[in-house]
Order: C-alpha cells, then structure tokens, then sequence
C-alpha cells in the first residue's frame, strides 16, 4: 500500500513537472512571437525597462551627441541603433526618450533646419507611421562634419526593410530554385525531409520540408512556386495531431502574421516523431537568442564608438509612478504646420461648431472614401 501510494506520489510529480515545463515553453513562444514591439511601434518616454535590449536585439551604432531638434529643441542626447530600432534619450533626463520601430519608417532623408545649438545645418529627417498616425523626427549631430547618424540609420533601415525573410512568414515566394532553397546570408541548413504531404486541401500535396536554423520551408514537387517560408518568430506552437489523413504534423503561426493552423503529414510514424523533436527543439533554441538578420558595420571611415556593456550603463532607475507624463507625441505630429486649433465655424451639413478647415477641403470631401469625381 505504502510502496503504491508512492508511485502515484512520483508519477504526480513527474506529471506536474512536466505541465509545468510544457506551459513554460508555451509562455516563453507568446513572449518570444506577440511581445515582440521594438520593430513596430513608436513609443514616448517608454520606461527604463523598455529600453534595455530584448533577447536577439543588439546595439549596432551609438552616438553621444545627438539633438532631438523637432522635439527636444537645446537638448543634448544620445542615439542608440539597434537591429530593431532607434532609441533617442536625453542625456539630462533620461526619462525624455523615443523609440522608433524600423518597420513604422516611412522614409529617411536630409532636411535643412535650425537647430538651438548648432545653427542652420543638416539634419536627419525621419517620417513615420504608427496605429494610423504620422509622426516626424529630426535628429542633429553636435559634432561638426560628423554625419554617421545619416549613414547609420540609413544603412541598418535598409538591412532591416531586405531581411524580412527572417522574420516574415512568406506565402508562394521566390524561395526555391531546381529544388534547392536560396540560402540566406546568416542561414544555416539542417535538415531536407522529402515526401511530406500538404494537408491545406482536400487531397493534399506532396511536397519537401527544408528545416533551417531560422525557418521552417515547404515546396510542392511538382510546382516549386507553390511553397510557405515560416521564420521560428512566427511559430507559436508544433504539435502532433490526428486529422483525416492520420497522424499529422500541426504547426500553429502568431496572429499577427494571419493565425494560420498548417497541418503536414510524414510518414512512417517514426520520421514523424524525429521531425516533430527537431523542430520543438530548434523553436526553443532560437526563442532564446532569436536571428533577425539585420547586418550592419559601422563604417572605417568614421571615428567607431566601442560597443557599451548595456545601453542603460550610466541611466539610473528613477520612480515616476507619481508624475503625469506629459503628451509627448503632439510634438510630433506630421503636421507641423498647425500650429494650434483653427476657429470654430457652423456646419450646415452636420448642424454642429466645427474646427474651421484648411483651404481646399470640404466636409462633403473628408466623409468620401472614394472622390466623387470617381
């Protein structure tokens, strides 16, 4: 009695132990594939924790004296480039601070401006668009004749923009050439797993699993062209299921990049449950030091600035749960031009006090989704 009650003992824990172990994974992809923001969001005066690097981020470029000139006209600060993004502080009050995501970046140009502390020069001008807002930034270097912010940002935004391949789930692209997958410059092959089946329709499609270090590759047998490129980022779980067609291979993407629920079938058993390892094993891997494949030198042409152990080094931590943060973005809207709110005016169409609109445009023209003209 006493030796069976302490099996049930060990074999509840060993079943504890490993739910727990199963929702730590699970916990660890969510975080890896949903809280993934850096890249996609323009933030203001995010807290010190949101500053630091998140795991597969890295600083690339950092410059001391560095003037948010739109925003932070006469401020000293520093601008941090990472793989993901752009980070500007104050060097005063660190809490005053942007975060710029590569992937809100509209465009990046020189723009001539005046600046408090350097005079009229040149400047980088920056246009974004975030949740449906255009936002404009303009960043000037202190130091005369020193433009690496220009090269810089523009250098890693054009890494950033040529390698969505690696954290970008691709549909019917330009993958594979006489069978063999085009390899990406920081990609590493691992396995090739032939006669896997296609379960998206009825009948399904034989095709070739080509697994990497950063991706899962799908391709048809007969059509090349018909093929998914699925980064690990985008992956929330693997999984074996049974399905119509038997035991099958189910790999479930992020909602971000669609939701979808891909479903392969591999045979024998055994090859199946060798793929289903391999790939729970390479998705763990890879969720603790992701592969965005952003590359960038900074070039020898310029005065380098030696890498800092963390970006925060010299921030220390500061308490604002009592403060108000100010509306920090207003300062940066893309339209500059209005300087403050327009008189109100009487609308006949709505019968309400309107803001007075600019010239050229009517109510009639702003409530079009198509011009009538069309």
């Amino acid at each position: 009695m006493i030796l069976f009650m302490a099996l049930i003992s060990v074999s509840e824990t060993s079943l504890s132990s490993l739910e727990s172990g199963i929702q730590r994974h699970r916990n660890e992809t969510l975080k890896m594939s949903e809280s993934l923001w850096e890249d996609k969001e323009v933030r203001f005066d995010i807290p010190l924790y949101q500053m630091k690097m998140r795991p597969g981020e890295k600083i690339l470029d950092r410059l001391d004296s560095v003037e948010d000139t739109k925003g932070n006209g006469g401020d000293k600060g520093r601008l941090v480039i990472t793989n993901l993004r752009i980070i500007w502080h104050s060097l005063s009050m660190p809490r005053v601070n942007l975060s710029i995501g590569y992937s809100c970046i509209v465009t990046a140009a020189t723009k001539t401006v005046n600046s408090q502390l350097r005079g009229v020069i040149e400047a980088l001008h920056i246009l974004t668009k975030s949740n449906n807002t255009r936002f404009e930034f303009i960043f000037t270097n202190l130091i005369p004749g020193n433009l690496r912010h220009f090269t810089s940002v523009m250098g890693v935004h054009k890494s950033y923009m040529s390698s969505r391949m690696y954290r970008e789930l691709k549909l019917r692209g330009a993958i594979i050439h006489n069978k063999q997958l085009k390899i990406l410059p920081l990609e590493q092959l691992y396995t090739t797993v032939p006669g896997v089946w296609n379960l998206s329709s009825d009948q399904g499609n034989l095709g070739t699993f080509i697994i990497t270090n950063v991706r899962l590759v799908w391709f048809a047998d007969m059509n090349e062209n018909f093929n998914i490129s699925l980064p690990y980022l985008q992956i929330m779980h693997v999984k074996i299921r049974e399905s119509k067609f038997g035991p099958a291979l189910v790999v479930e993407c992020a909602e971000r990049c669609g939701g979808y629920v891909l479903g392969f079938r591999i045979d024998p058993k055994e090859k199946l449950q060798s793929v289903h390892k391999e790939l729970v094993s390479l998705h763990r891997v890879y969720g603790q030091v992701p592969l965005f494949g952003v590359q960038f030198r900074v070039g020898e042409q310029v005065e380098t600035c030696p890498e800092p152990p963390s970006l925060i080094e010299d921030i220390q931590e500061f308490d604002d749960s009592g403060d108000v943060l100010s509306n920090a973005f207003v300062a940066y809207f893309a339209d500059s031009g209005h300087k403050k709110d327009r008189e109100p005016v009487y609308s006949p169409e709505l019968g309400l006090a309107v803001e007075k609109l600019k010239d050229g445009f009517t109510m009639q023209s702003l409530w079009e989704v198509l011009p009538s003209s069309q």
